[in-house]
């Protein structure tokens, strides 16, 4: 075996000791000097892939297809079939959870971006695409490196954040349909090797991605309830606005190639042998073009923990007449024969899902020869840990992280600080930067090695054990904070207190942490800066109004360029522009069950989510300061009034309180197409440094109650601009997608009266005329 000479790569202020590259051959079927597969017409590319699949499924006996409908798929030798993995994960690079991909070769580490909720905090949708972009480059190197067992990779995480104690909130964009659904298409277009704008991608995929968890599964493990027994009880018109239409786009615009059914129940049904949401909804409505995925033993959870079947067998039948066509697990590889045998399955419900199976991997090449000659066949391993991807960490990570307090402009402190005091768990701890789902970054500084780096005179103290902090050592750190010039404290939570099957039982800091904070504060010379870790939202109200604590700023997990974008935040050298992603909610919100799935507020019930929560916020959905103060204006709206009234034939319908509405689907593409317009917003930077600037643009009816949001995102943008400097955005509104809402029983309509365009304090009126 060949492998070329080390390489080093410099970045920033880092060094990396990069990977052997191996000449190894990836596993591949259709050997074009194999002259025993090579005449199969499943090995001709010039055929339809559906037809190449069916060729290639009619030739199995009944025990290969069964083999084949488990994420992990033997070869099968006799037809010059490699053995498959399905499962491997790249949710925020990389990863080595899943079996597909180990790390265990000359490959050692993947580029690691930032856990999700703090990518989705930019709220910049091209760099979400371009994370997903170097995602599937990696990926494919890998592969072409023969150190991959599978290409199809179980992400994106597109669930709501509904519940801010939710252990795997961490992994979703957040809490707002319209940014998770973009998040979805972004990310998904860039891994699979699409274009920005979508619609380039024909056949091959760089990668496969996966919506997942189809649907309503926001609730691992809280107080004694956990995700496998749990039936979410979602009205029809949460599901219509909250909880469907990201999985919506991610397969009608994102084109993802997978799709992962959840372990939860919806209204009493497993959601992978719900029928009406595989087939009808997905396949059907959507036109998914695609595999459907079981969540790793869900059909075995429903069998054994929901007792949803009598027998095994009729588990079986459930999920592959619902849609489902893959296994993680191996609950099939036991009663699927069986299951035929008894005469309960026909063995046709089990070649469709084998049709659906191996076109996926003949649109990711592995049928079509040697990958070197094909599309992303020259992918080497110089994509892996490139400078290019890491520097797109570190700008991932300082675009995400979020100012929230900067009292009398604390911040940034001066790089002329003589002494610096840096105090707290997750100060020094370069596994909790990452989050979960992580692989091994190809690099990684700590917040302190960062700080370290701007103040030669940096004495650092933990504070606590471990982040819970149920023991510490309060009096050394007061000692050191008593004697440095300014004081970092680096806070709050990691996957000890939020995970994959353990969701939070509060909102507040763990253990002696708030005893720890609030002391240094009062011992240090001036006013402390707080920085948090944090997947979910945490109550610091008591920070917030703590005048000895002057800056605080939200991380959430950033990555292997965390610490080196904190750094570069704290002493000016990048001016913070992340806007939360989620509702930060007070500590009494722990009192609304997290069994409750109700969005929209009642009489006992504030609601969930900026869109319908009527409550006090520590800081509200899209809160985020900078060094610099913009400000907002409409400068141009196309549109003042919205005619429906245009057609004799239109149904008009009255609401219970007598407004006027047509429905969304009634009206069409063609008149909804045409009541697109545009609307033009100067952005100005009064500050003294130059930032980028995330521009959210809301939407609200005129009226309120009967189950309407308080308001709504319906467009952001970015904007950088220069101190002092004026510069202006464009977005699209399609009044039947923006200016639409959900009915009780799910429906969408647009009511008449007027709405209003708000962004920052401005607003425009826009009125609806039925």
């Amino acid at each position: 075996m060949k492998f070329q000479d080390l390489c080093f790569v410099s970045l920033t202020s880092f060094t990396l000791l990069f990977i052997y590259v191996a000449s190894t051959q990836p596993p591949f079927s259709c050997d074009s000097l194999d002259p025993s597969t090579n005449s199969y017409p499943f090995c001709q590319t010039t055929l339809p892939i559906i037809q190449r699949a069916r060729d290639l499924v009619s030739r199995l006996t009944l025990d290969e297809k069964i083999t084949q409908l488990l994420n992990t798929a033997p070869a099968i030798p006799r037809l010059g079939i490699p053995a498959y993995e399905w499962w491997s994960e790249a949710l925020h690079g990389v990863s080595n959870v899943g079996p597909g991909i180990k790390f265990g070769g000359t490959i050692k580490a993947a580029t690691s971006f930032p856990q999700v909720i703090l990518t989705a905090a930019s709220f910049d949708a091209y760099q979400w695409y371009r994370i997903g972009q170097a995602i599937g480059r990696e990926a494919r190197a890998i592969y072409n490196a023969g150190e991959a067992n599978g290409m199809t990779f179980w992400a994106p995480n597109i669930n709501i954040f509904r519940d801010p104690r939710w252990g795997r909130g961490q992994e979703t964009p957040g809490e707002d349909p319209h940014v998770t659904g973009k998040y979805a298409v972004s990310y998904v277009r860039g891994v699979q090797g699409d274009t920005f704008q979508g619609g380039k991608l024909i056949g091959h995929l760089q990668a496969s991605a996966c919506c997942k968890h189809f649907t309503a599964y926001d609730l691992d493990n809280w107080k004694g309830v956990n995700r496998f027994v749990f039936d979410a009880r979602v009205t029809l018109q949460d599901l219509a606005d909250t909880y469907q239409p990201p999985f919506k786009r991610c397969v009608k615009d994102g084109r993802a190639s997978g799709i992962m059914c959840a372990y939860n129940r919806v209204n009493g049904v497993p959601s992978c042998a719900d029928q009406n949401l595989l087939s009808k909804t997905a396949r059907g409505e959507w036109d998914f073009k695609g595999y459907i995925a079981s969540d790793c033993d869900a059909v075995d959870v429903m069998y054994n923990d929901q007792r949803y079947t009598k027998a095994p067998e009729d588990a079986v039948v459930d999920v592959l007449r619902a849609g489902m066509d893959l296994n993680c697990g191996s609950f099939l590889q036991k009663y699927t024969k069986s299951a035929i045998l008894q005469k309960k399955l026909p063995e046709s419900i089990i070649d469709r899902a084998l049709h659906n199976l191996f076109a996926i991997r003949m649109r990711l090449g592995l049928f079509n020869g040697n990958p070197v000659n094909n599309p992303f066949g020259n992918i080497g391993t110089d994509h892996i840990c490139s400078p290019e991807h890491q520097i797109l960490a570190l700008e991932a990570a300082r675009n995400g992280i979020v100012l929230l307090k900067n009292d009398a402009k604390l911040l940034p402190l001066p790089k002329a600080a003589m002494s610096l005091a840096v105090i707290g768990p997750n100060a020094n701890s370069p596994q909790t930067l990452l989050g979960n789902y992580a692989g091994p970054p190809c690099t990684s500084v700590t917040p302190l090695q960062a700080l370290q780096g701007y103040v030669k005179n940096t004495v650092y103290h933990p504070g606590c054990d471990t982040v819970s902090c149920s023991t510490g050592a309060i009096d050394k750190a007061l000692d050191i904070a008593k004697q440095a010039d300014f004081v970092v404290l680096v806070m709050g939570l990691d996957q000890t207190q939020e995970r994959e099957e353990l969701d939070r039982v509060d909102l507040l800091l763990p253990g002696r942490q708030q005893e720890l904070i609030t002391c240094v504060a009062k011992s240090a010379k001036r006013p402390v800066v707080l920085v948090l870790l944090s997947g979910g939202p945490i109550d610091i109200s008591f920070a917030k109004d703590d005048p000895k604590i002057g800056g605080i700023l939200w991380a959430g997990y950033p990555g292997q360029g965390g610490g080196t974008a904190l750094a570069e935040i704290i002493f000016g050298d990048h001016n913070p522009g992340g806007r939360l992603p989620v509702t930060w909610y007070p500590q009494d919100y722990t009192k609304v069950p997290m069994t409750d799935m109700r969005m929209r507020p009642e009489s006992d019930y504030p609601g969930r989510t900026y869109r319908f929560y009527e409550g006090d916020t520590v800081f509200e959905f899209g809160y985020g300061l900078s060094y610099s103060k913009y400000s907002y204006s409409f400068t141009r709206v196309s549109q003042k009034n919205i005619y429906l009234n245009h057609s004799s034939s239109l149904h008009t319908t009255r609401t219970s309180n007598s407004i006027r509405y047509n429905l969304v689907s009634e009206l069409g593409m063609e008149v909804c197409d045409q009541k697109k317009f545009t609307v033009s917003v100067g952005v100005k930077n009064h500050g003294e440094m130059a930032g980028k600037h995330p521009v959210l643009l809301f939407a609200r009816q005129g009226s309120r109650g009967d189950g309407r949001p308080k308001k709504q995102l319906i467009g952001f943008q970015s904007v950088i601009l220069s101190a002092g400097e004026m510069g202006g955005i464009e977005f699209e509104v399609r009044p039947c997608e923006h200016l639409s809402r959900a009915n009780e029983y799910g429906l969408m309509v647009m009511e008449e009266g007027r709405h209003f365009l708000v962004v920052g304090d401005d607003e425009h009126s826009v009125t609806i005329i039925v």
